[in-house]
């Protein structure tokens, strides 16, 4: 990768006008930020659909798109929906925080007053889209038609007969053509508006990273509708479930409940859902982070149902293999490993044989006793640094609430502040002037934020994924901080390199 840095911002972070972030008109304000501040990346979280908890890490499908951020102003271009519409139903009150209750209720109602008119005049190009994206949309929209028949409870909660997809689930779905053209139509809308938007990027030099997690949650349509794929017994119920072992902050470690890959039934057609996968995650994006990567090699299995995930044990995965089958069908595979937690010797092994770039976090080489391989002195080329990810507090968070005495005269000594700067301020400065080729800094720290703005907090629900920017955040004085550190420390593409003496 070239010496350039980028921003990670959330799709559902950005302002608007119904309650959460879209693809419309601030989605390419945001764009043009970057561009003039001479940003290569837009990191996005997963745009995936949401579920209980709102986390895009837990979808219903590894494929669909979130209808949220779908561009509403543009279906009132094309005269699916008026003004009026956007008026009459309720997105949430407040402009920092998205409103997932009200959301859930206002959106939905919203986008099927655009129903009878799609429906009566689908765009030419609506068919080709739902026979290119069948192997998957047919499934999801089936999956999602049946839910609905049953007040949204997890697929294994319905009656036994429609618990796999089969006739039964067919011919329900057969009696409500309304609810399949629905999700039909919504996907079509994310696809179109998110095509329209990554072009827009990628014509003024953005490059999009997008990110994907290793599993599926357990209620979600490949479970449904593939059960083959995954550890499950003769009922359908996963044997093994996913987490991680006890450690520092957790005596139980976490009990993730993401359902286990067959590996070895995936090895033997050549790992071809992988294949199809990441197909499709690299036409959405760019530019690939895979979430969890240390569990390609080797990961922590707990028997399902069990009290917590100290019951488990780590179990071989497939190693890098995976990703040689997809590297044939697919080419070099631009992605970045995140390579966070339990770190071995197998674990790094795989990564150097596959060539991607792991990512350093500055605030654990803070937190940490002593010298860390996470501070910048350590780092090498072939990273991607940042202050914190989404799962971390905020810089001026941590440093306020969380860094001890001692943790906040080592980073200020290590940072060496200048008068007036922030915390915030020299972490951007760290990750900037270091040797990794790619820092991405989160958008709470360039606009110094506190943990009020923070993303999420792993293993707690219902207060996360919620901070959004203000449409008035990015000041002229936030664009010129954030282009000065690009440009003093080398970060502007194109940028020639040095000649090394031979």
């Amino acid at each position: 990768m070239e010496r350039a840095s980028g921003v990670l911002m959330p799709v559902s972070s950005l302002p608007g006008i119904v309650g959460i972030g879209t693809f419309g008109r601030e989605a390419y304000d945001f764009v043009d930020f970057l561009a003039r501040t001479h940003q290569r990346y837009w990191q996005v979280l997963p745009l995936t659909t949401t579920s209980f908890g709102d986390s895009p890490y837990q979808s219903f499908s590894a494929f669909a798109g979130n209808p949220y951020f779908i561009d509403i102003q543009d279906l009132v271009r094309l005269g699916y929906l008026t003004e009026q519409d956007l008026v009459v139903l309720p997105f949430g009150d407040d402009p920092e925080n998205v409103d997932y209750g009200t959301l859930f209720r206002g959106h939905r109602a919203l986008l099927e007053r655009a129903l009878p008119s799609f429906s009566a005049a689908p765009p030419e190009d609506f068919e080709e889209f739902c026979e290119a994206n069948g192997s998957w949309l047919e499934p999801y929209c089936e999956f999602m038609t049946v839910k609905e028949e049953f007040d949204l409870k997890a697929y294994y909660e319905w009656p036994q007969q429609y618990r796999s997809r089969g006739k039964a689930s067919a011919a329900l779905c057969a009696k409500h053509p309304e609810r399949m053209r629905y999700h039909q139509m919504t996907q079509y809308f994310f696809y179109r508006h998110w095509k329209s938007l990554k072009d827009y990027a990628n014509e003024r030099g953005v490059l999009i990273i997008g990110d994907i997690p290793i599993y599926v949650s357990r209620d979600s349509v490949e479970m449904w509708a593939t059960p083959e794929l995954f550890r499950v017994d003769a009922t359908g119920n996963p044997t093994c479930v996913a987490g991680t072992p006890p450690d520092q902050f957790s005596s139980t470690g976490q009990y993730w409940g993401n359902p286990i890959y067959d590996w070895a039934g995936m090895a033997e057609d050549g790992f071809a859902w992988w294949v199809e996968r990441l197909r499709a995650s690299l036409e959405l994006y760019d530019i690939l982070r895979i979430d969890h990567f240390r569990g390609f090699e080797s990961y922590w299995s707990v028997p399902f149902g069990a009290p917590d995930s100290s019951f488990g044990r780590w179990a071989k995965g497939p190693g890098s293999d995976v990703f040689d089958a997809v590297a044939e069908h697919l080419g070099e595979l631009p992605i970045i490993a995140e390579d966070l937690g339990f770190m071995t010797p197998e674990v790094i092994a795989m990564r150097e044989h596959t060539g991607f770039p792991g990512m350093k976090i500055l605030q654990f080489g803070f937190d940490s006793e002593g010298d860390s391989l996470d501070l910048p002195h350590h780092y090498v080329a072939n990273t991607v640094a940042y202050v914190g990810t989404h799962d971390n507090e905020t810089a001026m968070g941590w440093f306020k609430d969380t860094a001890t005495p001692d943790v906040r005269e080592k980073t200020m000594r290590y940072l060496a502040l200048g008068p007036g700067e922030t915390v915030a301020q020299g972490c951007n400065r760290a990750i900037a002037a270091s040797v990794s080729d790619t820092c991405i800094f989160r958008m709470q720290d360039l606009l110094g934020l506190d943990n009020s703005a923070r993303i999420n907090t792993p293993s707690t629900v219902g207060k996360n994924w919620r901070w959004r920017m203000l449409p008035d955040a990015v000041t002229p004085e936030v664009e010129a901080e954030l282009s000065d550190l690009t440009t003093t420390y080398y970060r502007v593409p194109g940028t020639k390199e040095p000649e090394l003496p031979e």
